[in-house]
């Protein structure tokens, strides 16, 4: 039997389905239960929303940074929701870099990807140069690029097979933020 050792896993969570952050989210809760070093960084949600995962961040002391300013279709200035999300990804280079985390999640980061704000060829090349080999990555969102899917450990597809929305039921509250 060989030693376990520990080696740093990119995943991707995409799909049309519901449940990519929350797989996502599941993992850093795990992580945390096992005393892991956790940072997180969300690409399109507001940073001023009180979402239940952040607030339940703030309690259990995980660190969490939002780059976005909300959904992209209902952005005023494209401009600057774009900068954002090149800032956003600023930042995960910046703690990526740093070994101080075992796990890190790049939350909704496959949009930027997808959008052509951020080019998945030179973010792939650039976490292959940079990625420390025992850093857990994890990265949600739909649509994720095909050289991402490529390049990740472990890719699952979440698809919608039914939803409340369909029925006119809204996002609920601990359920959806």
């Amino acid at each position: 039997m060989t030693p376990h050792v520990k080696q740093g896993l990119t995943i991707v969570h995409t799909g049309d389905g519901k449940g990519k952050s929350t797989a996502a989210l599941g993992m850093v809760l795990r992580a945390w239960g096992r005393g892991f070093r956790i940072c997180v960084i969300q690409f399109l949600k507001n940073e001023g929303g009180k979402w239940g995962e952040v607030l339940a961040a703030q309690k259990l002391g995980i660190e969490w940074h939002i780059s976005g300013d909300g959904f992209t279709w209902t952005s005023k200035d494209m401009d600057a929701t774009i900068a954002r999300a090149q800032q956003g990804w600023k930042l995960a280079q910046e703690k990526i870099v740093s070994n101080k985390y075992d796990l890190l999640v790049l939350d909704e980061f496959t949009y930027p990807l997808a959008f052509g704000w951020l080019d998945p060829a030179e973010t792939i090349e650039w976490l292959k140069a940079h990625k420390p080999a025992d850093l857990h990555l994890v990265i949600t969102g739909r649509n994720a690029p095909p050289a991402l899917i490529e390049y990740a450990d472990l890719v699952s597809e979440s698809r919608e097979v039914k939803h409340p929305f369909r029925r006119g039921i809204l996002a609920q509250p601990g359920v959806e933020f």
